[in-house]
């Protein structure tokens, strides 16, 4: 069973239907595509699936319950985690306690404990950072903890996105054009890191204009163009379709 589920979804704003009518899943273990020509409704998709914007019509649903009247912040204590397609970091911070920055949801205790700097609480911070020092070997940027996140190459700021997000522990991830500044090496050993989340029982949906990228990394594949979805499927079949091939290149003369 799909573990996030869009049925009928709508997004409207005035008289233009950014997203009309999209119905999709997306599977524990799977990495679900999402693509199509510039404008055609995809960050709107993950900005409905998120919270950030709120359905027109249709039903969003995770995990079986309706989320999509529910804000941001409990989308992501649900278990929903993503990136942007614009990099947001902080930038004057370290690589380190950018992606420490992600386990926030993780920690709790008393107020008055973290402001006198408490054992405990010293404790859990060590934890945090910790983990965060894990994560930063998981991909190979363990020499780049103490670097400020602003001053890496715009390949390096994408995997300190895609950290601090996996920091949340989500059962979901969706990506905003994950390898966009890589080269094919880069996107290629990110690729194998997607699918090691997948095989682990993560829930991936991936949104991509690299389509070797898509075709190499993703199970399903879902098209969109003026907001609708035109096709769905195996990656091969999709790319070759001729309502994609006509979204992406024009009709033929």
């Amino acid at each position: 069973m799909p573990l996030l589920s869009l049925e009928g979804v709508e997004r409207r704003f005035g008289g233009l239907r950014a997203v009309s009518g999209v119905t999709f899943g997306a599977e524990p273990g799977h990495i679900t595509g999402l693509i199509g020509p510039n404008g055609a409704g995809k960050t709107t998709v993950i900005n409905l699936v998120t919270g950030l914007l709120r359905p027109s019509a249709g039903r969003i649903s995770f995990d079986g319950a309706d989320i999509g009247t529910a804000p941001p912040h409990e989308v992501a204590r649900a278990g929903i985690a993503r990136t942007f397609q614009n990099i947001r970091l902080l930038p004057e911070q370290t690589v380190l306690d950018n992606v420490a920055a992600g386990f926030h949801r993780h920690e709790c205790g008393p107020i008055l404990a973290a402001l006198l700097g408490l054992p405990a609480t010293l404790a859990a911070r060590r934890r945090t950072r910790d983990a965060a020092a894990g994560l930063l070997a998981r991909f190979g940027m363990t020499s780049y903890a103490a670097y400020p996140a602003g001053t890496l190459a715009y390949g390096h700021q994408r995997r300190v996105e895609i950290m601090r997000a996996l920091a949340t522990e989500p059962r979901l991830l969706l990506l905003d054009e994950p390898v966009a500044g890589m080269n094919d090496v880069e996107a290629e050993e990110l690729g194998q890191v997607f699918r090691r989340l997948a095989e682990g029982g993560m829930a991936i949906l991936l949104v991509e204009h690299n389509m070797r990228f898509v075709c190499g990394a993703c199970d399903v594949v879902h098209v969109l163009d003026a907001g609708s979805l035109i096709a769905s499927g195996a990656p091969a079949a999709v790319v070759a379709d001729p309502a994609v091939v006509e979204a992406y290149l024009g009709a033929p003369a």
